[in-house]
Protein backbone atom coordinates (compact mmCIF):
# COMPACT_ATOMS: atom_id res chain seq x y z
CA UNK A 1 0.00 0.00 0.00
CA UNK A 2 2.81 2.42 0.86
CA UNK A 3 4.38 1.75 -2.54
CA UNK A 4 1.07 2.58 -4.25
CA UNK A 5 0.72 5.82 -2.28
CA UNK A 6 4.29 6.82 -3.08
CA UNK A 7 3.73 6.09 -6.77
CA UNK A 8 0.50 8.12 -6.83
CA UNK A 9 2.21 11.03 -5.08
CA UNK A 10 5.12 10.95 -7.51
CA UNK A 11 2.73 10.89 -10.46
CA UNK A 12 0.82 13.88 -9.08
CA UNK A 13 3.98 15.90 -8.54
CA UNK A 14 5.20 15.07 -12.03
CA UNK A 15 1.92 16.40 -13.45
CA UNK A 16 2.34 19.76 -11.71
CA UNK A 17 3.78 22.61 -13.76
CA UNK A 18 7.06 24.09 -12.49
CA UNK A 19 6.54 26.87 -9.96
CA UNK A 20 7.45 30.40 -10.97
CA UNK A 21 10.12 32.28 -9.05
CA UNK A 22 8.78 35.20 -6.97
CA UNK A 23 10.20 37.76 -9.41
CA UNK A 24 8.46 36.07 -12.36
CA UNK A 25 4.93 36.34 -10.98
CA UNK A 26 2.49 38.04 -13.34
CA UNK A 27 1.65 41.55 -12.06
CA UNK A 28 -1.99 42.41 -11.57
CA UNK A 29 -4.93 42.00 -9.24
CA UNK A 30 -5.59 38.59 -7.72
CA UNK A 31 -8.70 37.28 -5.97
CA UNK A 32 -8.61 34.96 -2.97
CA UNK A 33 -9.53 31.38 -3.80
CA UNK A 34 -11.92 31.02 -0.87
CA UNK A 35 -12.14 27.24 -1.15
CA UNK A 36 -8.37 26.85 -0.84
CA UNK A 37 -7.66 29.52 1.78
CA UNK A 38 -7.82 29.06 5.55
CA UNK A 39 -7.23 31.31 8.54
CA UNK A 40 -6.31 29.62 11.82
CA UNK A 41 -5.89 31.00 15.32
CA UNK A 42 -4.08 29.39 18.23
CA UNK A 43 -4.12 30.05 21.97
CA UNK A 44 -2.38 28.36 24.89
CA UNK A 45 -4.96 26.48 26.96
CA UNK A 46 -4.22 26.55 30.72
CA UNK A 47 -0.51 26.30 29.95
CA UNK A 48 -0.98 22.70 28.80
CA UNK A 49 -1.49 22.75 25.07
CA UNK A 50 -2.14 24.98 22.08
CA UNK A 51 -5.80 25.04 21.05
CA UNK A 52 -6.75 25.92 17.47
CA UNK A 53 -9.76 27.26 15.66
CA UNK A 54 -10.29 27.90 11.97
CA UNK A 55 -12.04 30.49 9.82
CA UNK A 56 -12.72 29.32 6.24
CA UNK A 57 -14.41 31.45 3.60
CA UNK A 58 -12.06 34.43 3.34
CA UNK A 59 -12.64 36.85 0.46
CA UNK A 60 -10.55 39.67 -0.88
CA UNK A 61 -7.97 40.96 -3.30
CA UNK A 62 -4.25 41.42 -3.69
CA UNK A 63 -2.66 43.78 -6.21
CA UNK A 64 0.98 42.92 -6.75
CA UNK A 65 3.91 43.68 -9.03
CA UNK A 66 7.12 41.76 -8.26
CA UNK A 67 9.15 44.73 -9.49
CA UNK A 68 7.46 46.99 -6.90
CA UNK A 69 6.69 44.80 -3.89
CA UNK A 70 6.38 47.85 -1.65
CA UNK A 71 3.28 48.90 -3.61
CA UNK A 72 1.44 45.63 -2.93
CA UNK A 73 -2.11 46.10 -1.65
CA UNK A 74 -4.07 43.45 0.26
CA UNK A 75 -7.71 43.78 1.32
CA UNK A 76 -9.30 40.72 2.95
CA UNK A 77 -12.47 39.94 4.90
CA UNK A 78 -13.02 36.80 6.96
CA UNK A 79 -16.53 35.76 8.07
CA UNK A 80 -16.92 35.16 11.81
CA UNK A 81 -19.86 32.77 11.38
CA UNK A 82 -17.56 30.12 9.87
CA UNK A 83 -15.48 29.77 13.05
CA UNK A 84 -14.94 26.13 13.95
CA UNK A 85 -13.06 24.27 16.67
CA UNK A 86 -13.18 20.70 17.97
CA UNK A 87 -15.77 21.85 20.53
CA UNK A 88 -19.27 22.67 19.23
CA UNK A 89 -20.26 24.34 22.49
CA UNK A 90 -17.23 26.62 22.19
CA UNK A 91 -18.11 27.37 18.55
CA UNK A 92 -21.45 28.78 19.71
CA UNK A 93 -19.76 30.74 22.48
CA UNK A 94 -17.26 32.27 20.07
CA UNK A 95 -20.10 33.32 17.76
CA UNK A 96 -22.07 34.87 20.64
CA UNK A 97 -21.66 38.30 22.25
CA UNK A 98 -19.42 36.70 24.88
CA UNK A 99 -16.65 36.75 22.27
CA UNK A 100 -16.86 37.82 18.62
CA UNK A 101 -20.52 38.92 18.69
CA UNK A 102 -20.93 37.88 15.06
CA UNK A 103 -24.43 39.33 14.76
CA UNK A 104 -23.07 42.85 15.24
CA UNK A 105 -19.54 42.29 13.88
CA UNK A 106 -19.92 39.64 11.16
CA UNK A 107 -16.42 39.89 9.64
CA UNK A 108 -12.78 40.50 10.37
CA UNK A 109 -11.24 42.96 7.91
CA UNK A 110 -7.55 43.37 7.09
CA UNK A 111 -6.20 46.20 4.92
CA UNK A 112 -2.48 46.40 4.25
CA UNK A 113 -0.55 49.60 4.84
CA UNK A 114 3.05 48.55 4.19
CA UNK A 115 5.00 45.66 2.63
CA UNK A 116 8.74 45.21 3.09
CA UNK A 117 10.64 42.42 1.38
CA UNK A 118 12.91 40.58 3.82
CA UNK A 119 14.34 37.84 1.60
CA UNK A 120 13.97 36.12 -1.75
CA UNK A 121 10.66 34.55 -0.75
CA UNK A 122 9.73 36.46 2.41
CA UNK A 123 8.23 39.79 3.41
CA UNK A 124 6.69 41.63 6.34
CA UNK A 125 3.11 42.69 5.70
CA UNK A 126 1.77 45.41 7.99
CA UNK A 127 -1.86 46.41 8.04
CA UNK A 128 -4.93 47.37 10.02
CA UNK A 129 -7.02 44.53 11.38
CA UNK A 130 -10.59 45.37 12.38
CA UNK A 131 -12.25 42.79 14.59
CA UNK A 132 -15.07 43.04 17.12
CA UNK A 133 -15.40 46.73 16.28
CA UNK A 134 -11.77 47.51 17.14
CA UNK A 135 -8.95 48.32 14.71
CA UNK A 136 -5.31 47.58 15.54
CA UNK A 137 -2.11 47.41 13.51
CA UNK A 138 -0.74 43.91 13.00
CA UNK A 139 2.37 42.55 11.32
CA UNK A 140 2.39 39.28 9.39
CA UNK A 141 5.51 37.40 8.33
CA UNK A 142 4.73 36.19 4.82
CA UNK A 143 6.41 33.43 2.86
CA UNK A 144 5.91 32.93 -0.87
CA UNK A 145 5.15 29.23 -1.47
CA UNK A 146 4.71 29.01 -5.21
CA UNK A 147 3.04 30.38 -8.34
CA UNK A 148 1.89 29.19 -11.71
CA UNK A 149 -1.22 28.05 -13.59
CA UNK A 150 -3.81 26.08 -11.63
CA UNK A 151 -3.68 22.52 -13.00
CA UNK A 152 -7.47 22.31 -13.30
CA UNK A 153 -8.60 25.73 -14.54
CA UNK A 154 -5.26 27.10 -15.86
CA UNK A 155 -5.75 30.37 -13.95
CA UNK A 156 -2.47 31.98 -12.75
CA UNK A 157 -2.31 31.39 -9.00
CA UNK A 158 -0.01 32.48 -6.16
CA UNK A 159 0.25 30.76 -2.79
CA UNK A 160 1.44 32.23 0.50
CA UNK A 161 1.90 31.25 4.14
CA UNK A 162 1.61 34.02 6.76
CA UNK A 163 2.00 34.14 10.53
CA UNK A 164 1.57 36.79 13.21
CA UNK A 165 0.63 37.31 16.85
CA UNK A 166 -2.00 39.56 18.42
CA UNK A 167 -3.24 40.06 21.96
CA UNK A 168 -6.93 39.22 21.76
CA UNK A 169 -7.75 41.50 24.69
CA UNK A 170 -6.72 44.45 22.47
CA UNK A 171 -9.86 43.67 20.47
CA UNK A 172 -12.15 43.29 23.47
CA UNK A 173 -11.89 39.49 23.38
CA UNK A 174 -10.16 38.96 26.71
CA UNK A 175 -12.51 36.43 28.31
CA UNK A 176 -10.66 33.69 30.27
CA UNK A 177 -7.31 35.52 30.17
CA UNK A 178 -4.87 34.29 31.52
CA UNK A 179 -6.35 30.77 31.81
CA UNK A 180 -6.44 30.91 28.02
CA UNK A 181 -3.54 32.97 26.72
CA UNK A 182 -3.99 36.55 25.63
CA UNK A 183 -1.31 36.11 22.95
CA UNK A 184 -3.00 34.55 19.93
CA UNK A 185 -1.20 33.25 16.87
CA UNK A 186 -2.65 33.88 13.44
CA UNK A 187 -1.68 31.43 10.68
CA UNK A 188 -2.89 31.87 7.13
CA UNK A 189 -2.61 29.58 4.14
CA UNK A 190 -3.77 31.58 1.14
CA UNK A 191 -4.19 31.03 -2.58
CA UNK A 192 -4.85 33.98 -4.91
CA UNK A 193 -6.11 33.63 -8.48
CA UNK A 194 -5.42 36.30 -11.08
CA UNK A 195 -8.49 38.39 -11.83
CA UNK A 196 -9.63 38.08 -15.45
CA UNK A 197 -8.95 41.16 -17.54
CA UNK A 198 -12.03 43.01 -18.77
CA UNK A 199 -11.92 43.63 -22.53
CA UNK A 200 -11.63 47.32 -23.43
Amino acid sequence: MNILIAAATAATLTALPPSLAPDDVQPGTYLIDSKETLVRYGTMHMGFNEFWGTFPGAKGTMTIDPKAIGDTKVDVTVPIATVETTNRELDGELFSDEFFDAEHFPVMHFVSTRVVRTGRTTAKLTGNLTMHGVTREVVLNVTFIGAGPNVFNKVPTIGFHAEGVVNRSDFGLGKFVPIVSDATTITISAAFERKPEVPA
